[in-house]
């Protein structure tokens, strides 16, 4: 029997819900939410048939995610009603704030330097972070970046940095406030105390074909953002063949509705949009990607990559009030990369991170780390004019560089490197690529997978701008 004080609770709630097959199955559900125990098979329905959520239910199962007390075959239905219903904007949040609030947050002391920090949705040979963290060091603000692992076929930072022997990716929360204090900087996992939601979640996605949800993206990144206690925020959302919103009009709506969570949350934050057609960068893989990080730190990487460090450093000197322009931001971040001395602090954090800094530089000295590499040569003359970085990114998952399972473990050294980019001129038998294998076989599988990613044209090529969009409150429309 309901009582009179419980039907008033329905009546209200009932105006919050949408109801797809009549009032009584609200009811139903709403009745199921007042037992001393969450029907979590019953919330999974609602979710499936497109009811929107409660606040209230959303913690709990989050919670309940947390305690083990829901089996991964449930919550994997759940990621995927989700990412065929959706989420609206008050779910979202509610997503982002019970996953924030399901573990640790980071404390740091009163400070004159910022909190900042770069998150990116994810492309192939991005390793933009492992420069950048360094030069904002330099810069006079500090990161305490909480990076992830490799979902699909883009690679993880956390990945790449345990190619460097001995590198500790796992900190305590007193670590991590400890070395952001003193370096400025640090490059880590979450803590286990840390949003623990949304490691599950974020494993789970991984296995599940249910990566490229926004509002899922949206709530693990910010999850973890609003977790670091940052005072601004830049976030790169990548749009193109091989990014998890292939489509661009969905890649903007991804970053409109994180830069307006974000900022509603308090944390001063804009967005760029950039293309994920080709590579970013001349090397796919963990091992190789640190490899080129290290040349952009010396003034020696791809243009690519070094703009894109340029641009997110620009951005955050903009929001912070430290530059009137975008261009005197990234002016002034180009002038501090070429000091060296983000390359020094780069150094520096690898050491207080249990590098052994003198097998990384051994590992730098030769040419690979693979047990087989092999050229992949050009049948036909002329210039790029496609490298498919989805293709490419599938031979490097396939080679043993990603994961297909909640739990594989990356073979840290294949990869490829030498990729031609689009607009290169390249002549008949001229090198496309370079793959880095396990084994003979898997490098010849790979050679013929790679040559026909690239797309020829006798006429020189133009490369297609890297950054599509800028959006926030820097950037209004």
């Amino acid at each position: 029997m309901t009582s009179a004080k419980d039907r008033q609770r329905l009546t209200r709630t009932g105006e919050r819900i949408r109801m797809i097959s009549g009032e009584d199955q609200a009811f139903n559900l709403q009745r199921a939410r007042l037992g001393s125990q969450m029907n979590f098979l019953q919330l999974l329905e609602a979710k499936r048939d497109g009811i929107t959520l409660l606040s209230e239910d959303i913690e709990r199962w989050v919670h309940a995610v947390v305690a083990g007390e829901i089996p991964d075959y449930q919550i994997a239905a759940f990621l995927m009603a989700v990412y065929f219903r959706g989420m609206t904007e008050g779910e979202t949040r509610a997503l982002t704030m019970a996953m924030r609030d399901s573990g640790d947050r980071l404390d740091f002391p009163e400070d004159k330097r910022l909190l900042v920090d770069k998150h990116s949705t994810g492309g192939v040979g991005d390793k933009v972070s492992l420069p950048l963290a360094p030069l904002l060091a330099c810069l006079g603000f500090r990161v305490p970046m909480i990076a992830g692992r490799g979902l699909g076929i883009t690679g993880g930072t956390l990945d790449k940095l345990e190619s460097i022997p001995g590198f500790r990716t796992v900190l305590d929360r007193e670590q991590i406030v400890a070395q952001v204090q003193s370096l400025g900087c640090c490059i880590c996992a979450q803590t286990d105390r840390m949003v623990p939601a949304d490691r599950i979640l974020y494993a789970l996605r991984d296995v599940t074909a249910t990566v490229p949800s926004i509002p899922l993206i949206t709530a693990s990144i910010l999850s973890k953002k609003l977790a670091e206690s940052l005072d601004s925020l830049v976030l790169n959302v990548t749009t193109g063949r091989a990014a998890f919103m292939a489509d661009r009009s969905a890649a903007m709506e991804l970053a409109s509705r994180m830069v307006s969570l974000a900022n509603a949350c308090g944390v001063r934050t804009n967005a760029v949009v950039t293309q994920m057609d080709s590579p970013l960068g001349t090397s796919i893989g963990n091992w190789v990607e640190v490899r080129e990080s290290e040349a952009c730190l010396l003034g020696r990487g791809p243009e690519d990559v070094r703009s894109l460090v340029l641009e997110f450093a620009g951005v955050l000197l903009l929001q912070t009030g430290r530059a009137r322009t975008i261009e005197s931001g990234r002016a002034q971040a180009e002038a501090e990369l070429d000091s060296g001395r983000p390359w020094t602090t780069w150094r520096e954090l690898l050491r207080l991170q249990g590098a052994d800094l003198e097998a990384y530089e051994h590992r730098l000295r030769h040419d690979t780390l693979a047990a087989v590499v092999r050229d992949v040569r050009s049948d036909s003359g002329g210039y790029v004019r496609d490298s498919d970085a989805r293709v490419l990114g599938e031979v490097v998952r396939d080679l043993g560089g990603g994961r297909f399972r909640k739990g594989d473990q990356p073979h840290l050294e294949v990869g490829l490197d030498a990729i031609a980019a689009p607009g290169a001129l390249v002549d008949k038998q001229g090198l496309l690529a370079r793959v880095h294998a396990q084994d003979a076989m898997s490098a010849a599988a790979a050679v013929e997978r790679v040559r026909q990613a690239f797309v020829f044209s006798d006429e020189p090529v133009l490369r297609e701008p890297l950054l599509l969009k800028r959006l926030g409150p820097e950037f209004p429309r």
